[in-house]
C-alpha cells in the first residue's frame, strides 16, 4: 500500500479522495492554483503544492508540474479524480517514466477508449451492441449527407474526440446534415484541436444508462450495477440515480456482461464506466467508455456499500478485488443532485462570489454531501461552478426522492445564486416521480426555460401558519426575562389575532401556544405546528399536521423570507390595524432598465463591440462577458443608438451592472 498519494485535481473530488486516504492512513498531497490558495482541498490535505496561476491550462493541466510536485513531496502515486488530466494517455506515461503509480487504467486502455471512433470499433469486435453508423472520419459535408441517407434519418453527427456535448448535431434531413457537419467540425476543432466527426443513428426517446466497472490487474472484472443519467441539460447530467427505474433483470445482466467484455478486451484495470444509450424497447447501444471515476459514483457506493476510491487505490497498488460478481448486492435506491452556482431563472447563467452562508443538510447513512467549498469561501470564475453533490438513499425509489426533497429544503446557501429551485422542481415533477425519463426530459418539460411557475404550488395556509408561529416566537422572546416572576399563563395571551401578508396577499390567522406546540387558524383551516425555532436560526424544522417540514428563514426588513421546495415567499405579520394601513401603502414600481445593457452575470467584460453615438440593429453583438470559462455574447434586443459606455474591456462586472446606455 502507498504511504503518500498526490491528488491531481481540485474541488469536491479532491476532498472526496482525501477522505478515503485519511481512513486508510495514507498521507495526501494537494496541488493548487493561485485562485485555490484557500480552497478546502488545500486545507484538508497533509501537504499542498502551488502549481501555477488560475487558468487550468497554466496549472492543473500541466503534466510536468504535477510530476515535479510528486518528486518534491515523495508521493508514490497520483489519483487524477475526473476531468483535467484523468483521461490523458500522456499523463499516465509521464508518471510511469518517473516511477510514480497512476491510480487508474494503463495508457493503452486510456488511448483505446479515448477516441470515440476507435472505441466503437473495439466494442463491435468484443461483441458489444453498437449504434448503427459510419465509424470512419468523414471528409466533407456532401459525403456526410450520403452517409446519413444510407443510415436513415434522424442521425447524430459527433466529434471523434468530443465530450461534454461539444461537436454534436442532430440532423433530420439532408439540409440539416450538410449544415450540421460544418458546425460540428468547426466546434470540434475549436474545442479539441481535432475536427474529425462521424455519424450514427440517432436513437429517439433515448435513456442514458451507464454500467460501473471495477477491475484489477489479475484478470478480475465485475460490474457494480447501473446508473440512470437521463436527466440532462445541454448534454450535461443534472440528476443521477442507481439503479435505473427502467431496466429489468435480464437487460441489466446483459448490459453488465457486455461492459465487462469490453473492459477485458483492453485489459482494463481500475474503476471505469461504460455508457449506453437505451431505447424505449430496452434495446441498448454502446456510447463510450469513461476511463476514470465518474462525478456520479456516490450513488453506486450507496447501493453497494463499496468505496470505489479505496478499490482504485488497492488495485493500483497491485491488489486483487476482494469479491466476485455474485458477491455484489443491490441495496435500496440512491439519487444524486448536482448543486451549481448558477441562476436557473436567468437561463442558468453562472454565478460567482463569496459563500456568505453555507450550511449542509445533516449527513447520515442516507444523506451524503460531497463538496469542495465552505462558508466564507469563493466560487471562482475560473472553474466548474459546482457547489456540492447531494445524495440520498432509501429502501425504495420514492423514499430516496422524498429524502432528497427534504435535504434540498435544508441546504442553506447565500451569497451566490444556485439551482436548488430547479432541482426541487425536478424532484416534485410527476413524470420524474413516475420514472418516465429520457435525455430530452428537461427540454420537453421546461420549454422556454425555467420559471417560478414550474415550482410545486405552495399551500398558502401552511406558509401563513409557519409565519404566524415565527412571529409568536419573537413575541414570546421579549417576555422570557419575566418568566421567573410570573407564569406563562399570565404572560402569554391564549390567542393572538394577526394578518399574514404573504407576497402582499392577506391571510387572517389566530395563533395560540408556546414552546414547541402551536395551533393556528389560517382562514377557516386549523393547522397544528410542532417544532422549536430560535430567532436568527436559518432553518425551522417542524411537524405541520404531522408531516415533516423544513423551512429556510431569512430576515427581510421587518418581516421574513420563507423558502421551501424551491419557492420563496416574503411575509409580514401584522396586527389587524397595521394590515389596514399597509393596504393603503403604494407599491414601489420597478426601475425602468430598458435603456441599459446590463450584465446578466458576474464576470469579466472581455470586449465592447460598439462606440458612443453608434447606430445599432436588433440582434447585433454589443459586448462579450466571460464567466466560468464561457464567453457570453450580449446582443441588442431592438434598434437604437448608443448614448454612453459605462464600462470598458477588462472591467470586472457584477450582476446587473450597467455596460451600455442607449439614447
Amino acid at each position: 500500500m502507498f504511504d503518500k498519494i498526490l491528488i491531481a485535481n481540485r474541488g469536491e473530488i479532491a476532498c472526496r479522495v482525501i477522505r478515503t486516504c485519511k481512513r486508510l492512513g495514507i498521507k495526501t498531497v494537494a496541488v493548487y492554483s493561485e485562485a485555490d490558495a484557500d480552497a478546502l482541498h488545500v486545507r484538508e490535505a497533509d501537504e499542498a503544492v502551488l502549481i501555477g496561476p488560475p487558468p487550468s491550462a497554466q496549472s492543473y493541466l500541466l503534466i510536468d508540474k504535477i510530476v515535479e510536485a510528486c518528486k518534491a513531496t515523495g508521493a508514490q502515486a497520483v489519483h487524477p479524480g475526473y476531468g483535467f488530466l484523468s483521461e490523458k494517455e500522456a499523463f499516465q506515461k509521464a508518471l510511469a517514466e518517473a516511477g510514480i503509480a497512476f491510480i487508474g487504467p494503463d495508457a493503452h486502455a486510456i488511448y483505446a477508449m479515448g477516441d470515440k471512433i476507435e472505441s466503437k470499433k473495439l466494442a463491435q469486435a468484443a461483441g458489444v451492441s453498437t449504434v448503427p453508423g459510419y465509424l470512419a472520419a468523414i471528409p466533407n459535408a456532401d459525403e456526410a449527407v450520403k452517409i446519413a441517407q444510407k443510415i436513415g434519418y434522424p442521425v447524430m453527427i459527433k466529434a471523434s474526440a468530443g465530450g461534454g456535448g461539444k461537436g454534436m448535431r442532430i440532423a433530420y434531413n439532408d439540409a440539416e446534415a450538410h449544415e450540421g457537419f460544418g458546425s460540428a467540425t468547426n466546434e470540434a476543432k475549436a474545442s479539441f484541436a481535432d475536427d474529425r466527426v462521424f455519424i450514427e443513428k440517432y436513437v429517439e426517446e433515448p435513456r442514458h444508462i451507464e454500467i460501473q466497472l471495477i477491475a484489477d490487474g489479475h484478470g478480475n472484472c465485475v460490474y457494480l450495477w447501473e446508473r440512470e443519467c437521463s436527466i440532462q441539460r445541454r448534454h450535461q447530467k443534472v440528476i443521477e440515480e442507481a439503479p435505473s427505474p427502467f431496466l429489468d433483470a435480464k437487460t441489466r445482466k446483459a448490459m453488465g456482461e457486455q461492459a465487462v467484455a469490453l473492459a477485458k478486451a483492453v485489459k482494463y484495470k481500475s474503476a471505469g464506466t461504460v455508457e449506453f444509450i437505451v431505447d424505449k424497447n430496452r434495446k441498448f447501444y454502446f456510447l463510450e467508455m469513461n476511463t476514470r471515476l465518474q462525478v456520479e459514483h456516490p450513488v453506486t457506493e450507496l447501493i453497494t456499500g463499496l468505496d470505489l476510491v479505496e478499490l482504485m487505490i488497492r488495485v493500483a497498488a497491485g491488489g486483487r478485488l476482494p469479491f466476485q460478481q455474485k458477491d455484489v448486492k443491490l441495496q435500496g435506491w440512491a439519487v444524486e443532485a448536482r448543486l451549481y452556482a448558477e441562476d436557473p431563472f436567468r437561463n442558468f447563467l453562472p454565478s460567482t462570489g463569496r459563500l456568505v452562508k453555507y450550511r449542509e443538510p445533516e449527513a447520515g447513512p442516507d444523506v451524503r454531501v460531497d463538496t469542495g467549498v465552505y462558508e466564507g469561501g469563493e466560487i471562482s470564475m475560473f472553474y466548474d461552478p459546482m457547489i456540492a453533490k447531494l445524495c440520498t438513499h432509501g429502501k425504495t425509489r420514492d423514499e430516496a426522492i422524498d429524502r432528497m426533497r427534504r435535504a434540498l429544503d435544508e441546504f442553506y446557501v447565500r451569497g451566490v445564486s444556485h439551482n436548488v429551485p430547479f432541482l426541487a422542481a425536478l424532484m416534485a415533477h410527476p413524470r420524474f416521480r413516475a420514472g418516465k425519463l429520457t435525455t430530452n426530459f428537461i427540454a420537453e418539460e421546461f420549454k422556454g426555460g425555467f420559471t417560478a411557475a414550474h415550482l410545486l404550488p405552495e399551500d398558502p395556509a401552511i406558509l401563513a401558519a409557519i409565519a404566524a408561529v415565527i412571529d409568536r416566537v419573537h413575541e414570546l422572546r421579549g417576555r422570557d426575562s419575566q418568566v421567573k416572576y410570573r407564569t406563562w399563563a399570565e404572560l402569554v395571551p391564549a390567542a393572538s389575532k394577526k394578518v399574514v401578508m404573504l407576497n402582499r396577499e392577506p391571510v387572517a390567522v389566530t395563533v395560540s401556544g408556546y414552546d414547541e406546540d402551536f395551533a393556528v387558524m389560517a382562514g377557516e383551516r386549523r393547522i397544528i405546528v410542532k417544532g422549536r425555532w430560535a430567532p436568527g436560526h436559518p432553518l425551522f424544522h417542524c411537524l405541520v399536521d404531522g408531516q415533516q417540514v423544513a423551512v429556510q428563514v431569512d430576515v427581510l426588513g421587518s418581516g421574513w423570507r420563507l423558502t421551501r421546495e424551491g419557492g420563496q415567499a416574503d411575509v409580514l405579520v401584522l396586527t389587524p390595524r397595521q394590515a389596514e394601513l399597509y393596504a393603503l401603502m403604494p407599491v414601489k414600481a420597478a426601475p425602468d432598465t430598458s435603456k441599459f445593457l446590463l450584465s446578466p452575470m458576474p464576470g469579466l467584460l472581455a470586449s465592447v463591440a460598439v462606440s458612443e453615438g453608434q447606430e445599432i440593429k436588433a440582434g447585433e453583438a454589443l459586448a462579450v462577458v466571460e464567466a466560468m470559462k464561457m464567453e457570453n455574447v450580449l446582443r441588442a434586443t431592438r434598434d437604437g443608438t448608443v448614448k454612453t459606455l459605462h464600462a470598458k474591456a477588462g472591467d470586472s462586472l457584477r450582476v446587473d451592472q450597467k455596460i451600455i446606455e442607449f439614447a
